[in-house]
């Protein structure tokens, strides 16, 4: 339901979804490149704080879950106009510093200033503060002193809400069956390092054995596109819906995670697309450093130096070297991990200890 555009025609839009209330709030359309993309983050803010009581009930425990952060703002209002137990701030990404080192911003720029008041008062003002980053806590001591609030609550995975649909014959029919597959899925942005990923395809594009496969979208798409013309061995599939990921990851023998040579990593990674692969039981190819990430803390794969299409080269041979059955006991583990450790079940007791 996330995925689609909902319809709102007022400034408040109640909905029930399988027993849960939802409220839609109406804002401005943006650009994702354009300043109005902070302009609707802040009018979304500052609606949050009228959001209609009647219709949606007072709340028990308000949960502020960036991006973006500056709801933090009204969150902490709420808690006092109605009393509420407790205040809870997760943090998906680190903001400002996402903007600061992927960005490249000055940490004197306005937008890094203005993003980075909110962070410090919304540290100042939880009681909890949840990051799905395994070392985050350092982050909040230095900025704000509160080191001690962090809970550690990684993204998860619900098996019985996964309903796997297959993928439409145009996308099945383009990737060869008889090649060694090394694949992608996710969003194409600049976080993910997938330039280095097509250039380790160019370096392969004469040996007959491999080919790669890209799914998804993003506003460096046409760039890849671009890097990849006259390339013969790989293949972009436009963005898929998130029940069809596991029909794709299918027909991969490997499956590709990058991250750039970025101090903002040293807190630790939680994207969804590494718990797709782990469920799929697909040995993972990471190009990153040594950050405890899932591929490391389960053994599922191997690790090659970040920002490096010759080490993506070299971990594509050895893999393959491995043979089908090392490969097959990579991907065991990756799976049994995240079936511990990521399961929904799990999470959502953490969750409870802290209600």
């Amino acid at each position: 339901m996330f995925r689609e555009v909902r319809d709102t025609p007022k400034q408040f839009n109640i909905e029930d979804v399988e027993g849960t209330r939802f409220c839609w709030v109406k804002v401005p359309k943006y650009n994702p490149k354009s300043i109005m993309r902070f302009w609707s983050f802040i009018v979304f803010a500052f609606k949050t704080y009228f959001a209609p009581q009647k219709n949606l009930g007072k709340p028990d425990i308000i949960i502020v879950s960036s991006m973006p952060i500056f709801p933090i703002l009204s969150g902490y209002f709420l808690k006092k106009k109605y009393k509420v137990k407790k205040l809870i701030f997760e943090i998906r990404d680190l903001w400002p510093l996402t903007l600061i080192h992927l960005g490249e911003k000055s940490e004197k720029h306005p937008a890094v200033k203005f993003i980075g008041w909110f962070e410090k008062f919304g540290y100042k003002t939880a009681d909890h503060i949840v990051s799905l980053l395994p070392f985050a806590a350092e982050h909040f001591e230095e900025v704000a002193g509160a080191g001690d609030k962090f809970v550690y609550i990684p993204n998860g995975l619900d098996e019985q809400v996964i309903k796997e649909e297959p993928l439409k014959s145009s996308i099945t029919e383009s990737i060869p069956k008889d090649k060694f597959v090394i694949g992608y899925t996710g969003t194409i942005g600049l976080a993910n390092a997938l330039e280095y990923f097509v250039e380790a395809a160019g370096l392969l594009r004469n040996d007959e054995r491999f080919h790669f496969v890209v799914v998804g979208d993003g506003y460096l798409k046409d760039e890849l596109l671009k890097k990849s013309e006259g390339f013969g061995n790989i293949t972009f599939v436009k963005k898929i819906r998130k029940n069809q990921v596991a029909s794709i990851i299918a027909f991969f023998d490997i499956c590709f995670v990058g991250r750039n040579n970025s101090p903002l990593f040293k807190h630790g990674v939680s994207a969804n697309k590494y718990f797709d692969y782990m469920l799929a039981a697909k040995p993972i190819l990471d190009s990153n450093n040594y950050i405890k990430d899932p591929v490391e803390l389960s053994g599922c794969g191997i690790i090659v130096k970040p920002e490096s299409a010759e080490a993506i080269y070299d971990g594509i041979i050895e893999m393959y070297e491995l043979g089908e059955m090392k490969l097959k006991e990579l991907g065991k583990k990756g799976y049994e991990y995240v079936k511990k450790y990521h399961n929904i079940s799990h999470l959502s007791g953490k969750y409870l200890k802290m209600f």
